[in-house]
């Protein structure tokens, strides 16, 4: 029921059966000074015929833009019965669970999640999810360096290639607790992290080198290269993934020759609609040998005394909710309602359909970038594959180009001169399998209409 529907009669009861005298003396406690008596400016009561027809109105206003924007949050196509399930009162308002046998549902499915992410990150274990990408990163940083053994720094590297804003996350997250980042160069011609920028740091001692794949600019890493010089070094290797991408790409548990030890990311293309900039979700998936340092819940499957199988939270440390300043991290609450979303869309596309949004996502981007570097002044900035999206270099500033292109319904993708001026006027473009032909036709004709 979206509403609930109190008689005066109700509220009368409800006030006697509290001892309340009336509604307002259940405010008593705040301070006057912080009370507003008054709210001149609210429109007049509506009915709810009224409302439907002032929402309809409203929404019909918003222009509807086709959007070739990614920069780490992908407009995919999610099949109906995901949020059909996934809205069920049972799913929708339910809590995630603290006590080791509650909610036999909410535990499978967090088990199937955490099997499904294990198997596409190629990792042992997966934990019930966190808050999002950067704060899933944080928690692969800290806990990298309370599971390196071998190390007894608190310096990470981090490629300059990382999503911008996971960097500054991460940054606000764990400087107070003495880590440092690290930056690395890329290579301005491939826009990837070179081996040889690793080389002013061989011998030194840190906890781990971040690899992302792909990269903020969409640029694959030489991700084996990458995770060995980490291994050679007695660093661990966390890897930042795009989880749509691993359906095509070798997965961080068999890069090198010993996999990744950490894997992190956004879950939101899998399920989780845009939604103006969450609620997304964070993953995190580690090696068998680091599972008693992983933060979050994990979800073990049993079976009871008489063989019927059971679910039931394991490795569940008593601090994480009681003793918070034992804890070794204080993400209890995750966001459980988008895994539910993502385990379902995992379990109704399968590794095949997940294979093909991919692949899709890959044809629709190269024919962007074909028709689009035919136009004079337009050009890739570099020359290295890439998946979901790439940077285009253009002849006027890309804060221009993408006003220019709202005004033909496009969101035309993600302004680079602020995170990256060296790179001059830059713009990061994705397309993903929501797009046809006509759409990248129609992007193309209008961004050769703006020189």
């Amino acid at each position: 029921m979206p509403f609930i529907p109190h008689t005066p009669d109700d509220v009368r009861a409800m006030l006697a059966a509290i001892g309340a005298p009336s509604i307002e003396a259940l405010f008593a406690e705040i301070p006057p000074a912080l009370r507003v008596a008054d709210l001149p400016a609210l429109p007049e009561a509506l009915n709810e015929r009224q409302i439907a027809r002032l929402m309809t109105e409203r929404a019909a206003a918003d222009p509807q833009w086709i959007c070739f924007l990614g920069a780490g949050a992908y407009e995919h196509h999610i099949p109906a019965a995901v949020w059909e399930v996934a809205g069920r009162g049972e799913f929708y308002s339910a809590y995630t669970p603290y006590q080791p046998e509650a909610s036999q549902g909410t535990l499978q499915v967090l088990y199937e999640y955490q099997s499904m992410m294990a198997g596409l990150t190629g990792m042992a274990v997966s934990n019930a999810s966190l808050y999002d990408g950067g704060s899933a990163l944080a928690e692969a940083l800290l806990m990298a360096v309370r599971a390196n053994r071998k190390s007894k720094s608190k310096r990470i590297l981090v490629p300059r290639t990382l999503h911008p804003h996971y960097r500054r996350a991460a940054h606000a997250i764990i400087h107070n607790q003495g880590l440092e980042l690290v930056e690395l160069p890329y290579d301005p011609t491939g826009g990837q992290t070179p081996e040889a920028a690793l080389a002013p740091y061989a011998g030194q001692d840190f906890a781990a080198l971040v690899i992302p794949q792909p990269n903020f600019f969409g640029v694959l890493e030489e991700v084996d290269a990458l995770t060995d010089w980490a291994h050679r070094q007695n660093a661990l290797a966390v890897a930042v993934v795009n989880p749509t991408a691993l359906a095509i790409l070798t997965p961080p548990g068999a890069w090198g020759a010993a996999g990744a030890d950490i894997v992190c990311g956004d879950g939101q293309p899998l399920g989780a609609p845009l939604s103006s900039g969450g609620p997304y979700f964070g993953f995190l998936c580690c090696r068998q040998e680091l599972v008693r340092q992983i933060p979050g819940r994990l979800v073990g499957r049993t079976v009871d005394l008489d063989g019927k199988p059971g679910f039931t939270l394991t490795l569940q440390a008593r601090e994480q909710h009681i003793r918070r300043s034992k804890a070794t991290s204080n993400i209890c609450t995750n966001q459980g309602l988008m895994v539910t979303a993502a385990t379902l869309y995992l379990a109704l596309l399968g590794p095949h359909g997940l294979e093909q949004v991919a692949a899709a996502c890959h044809a629709n981007l190269r024919s962007l970038v074909e028709q689009v570097t035919q136009i004079p002044g337009v050009s890739r900035v570099f020359n290295r594959p890439v998946f979901h999206e790439t940077v285009l270099k253009l002849p006027r500033p890309a804060r221009e180009v993408l006003e220019g292109l709202l005004e033909h319904g496009i969101l035309g993708g993600f302004d680079l001169s602020s995170d990256y001026p060296e790179l001059g006027h830059a713009l990061l473009v994705c397309a993903t399998e929501t797009k046809d032909e006509s759409d990248v036709r129609r992007y193309a004709e209008a961004l050769a209409g703006l020189f």
